[in-house]
């Protein structure tokens, strides 16, 4: 591979970017060769998919009234020329695709057969649930020996939709945010994340990513990453976070209801703990770890969550360990996990 120069344009986006100190000077690579995947943003009951995949083996669903849905790949493609358009001349990676829960069907003339004489050209196939992300490789910046790269990515579950009624708005989530590429956890925060979008049109999908990327402020992200590296946590806090972790689950609605919310559940705590022993890039190496560990820890725990859920999970590990860290400073809204 050869590297070119930075064109102006680029400097000048990357300013307008907002990134400051923290970020790298980017490059035009004239040939990226996608490395193998080892570690999935998300991995739960998931598999990858290819776009390819999507577009020639999956049919589209449709409301009662015959109008098509926003089919997965369009809204792959909003997505993908939205970020071309505003991160423009950046480098992109090909997006990984990950699907969940597959509505098998067949076509009406294969009525009455049975399931082992449908033929290929018979059987019809969608998937409820699919989440993409995909890095952008020329923005990058290297935290605490861990490589970030700012990621970009979408969700979409057909179940929450109602496909027995007319043609009415259909949901959909997009996220930015940086992406460790050691273990490929995302670290998302409120300003990265639009998880209410309502639209009925791939334009109206384009037109909010553009919104979503408009709003972001990568060197915020990246400074709050750097400031949680720098927050001691002892094993007897952990621990008693952990044990109160656990006591939340436990408490009445509106015993929750005076705390901050907790989206993590037992499963999710459990898998923390293993990683807090035996993680390879996180776990506890003294008597402390930090707040940056914590926060990687927490995250590498929600990627086995559904795709429906995965994301609002993601940012409550970075609400969580922020809350630990305002109430290490004598904050009272979350002192209650700490004692």
């Amino acid at each position: 591979m050869r590297n070119l120069v930075i064109m102006p344009a680029m400097a000048q986006r990357r300013e307008s970017l907002n990134m400051g100190e923290f970020a790298e000077e980017a490059i035009i690579v004239e040939e990226v060769t996608a490395p193998k995947r080892v570690n999935h943003f998300i991995e739960a009951n998931t598999q990858e998919v290819t776009l390819q995949h999507l577009q020639q083996d999956c049919i589209i669903p449709s409301f009662a009234s015959m109008e098509e849905t926003i089919s997965h790949q369009s809204f792959i493609g909003a997505v993908v020329d939205a970020a071309k358009d505003y991160f423009h001349g950046e480098q992109f990676d090909m997006p990984e695709i990950r699907i969940s829960h597959p509505i098998n069907g067949r076509i009406p003339s294969a009525l009455g057969k049975k399931a082992s004489e449908l033929t290929d050209e018979e059987k019809t196939l969608f998937y409820q649930r699919m989440c993409f992300c995909f890095e952008i490789p020329s923005i990058v910046h290297d935290e605490y020996g861990n490589r970030l790269a700012l990621s970009i990515g979408g969700v979409r579950a057909y179940n929450e939709i109602n496909l027995y009624s007319k043609k009415s708005v259909e949901r959909f989530k997009i996220f930015i945010g940086f992406r460790n590429r050691v273990c490929a956890n995302l670290m998302l925060t409120t300003d990265g994340l639009q998880d209410k979008i309502e639209v009925l049109s791939v334009q109206e999908l384009y037109a909010a990513a553009l919104n979503l990327f408009h709003a972001y402020n990568p060197s915020k992200d990246l400074h709050l990453l750097k400031t949680l590296g720098q927050m001691s946590i002892s094993t007897s806090e952990f621990c008693q976070i952990i044990g109160r972790m656990r006591l939340y689950q436990a408490l009445t609605p509106n015993q929750q209801k005076r705390l901050p919310r907790l989206l993590l559940g037992d499963s999710q705590i459990n898998a923390a703990c293993r990683a807090f022993v035996s993680d390879a890039n996180f776990k506890s190496t003294g008597d402390s770890i930090t707040g940056w560990q914590l926060l990687n820890l927490l995250n590498g725990s929600v990627k086995s969550s559904y795709i429906d859920n995965f994301l609002e999970r993601n940012l409550n590990c970075t609400e969580f360990v922020q809350g630990i860290q305002r109430a290490k400073l004598g904050d009272s809204e979350y002192a209650w996990f700490l004692g």
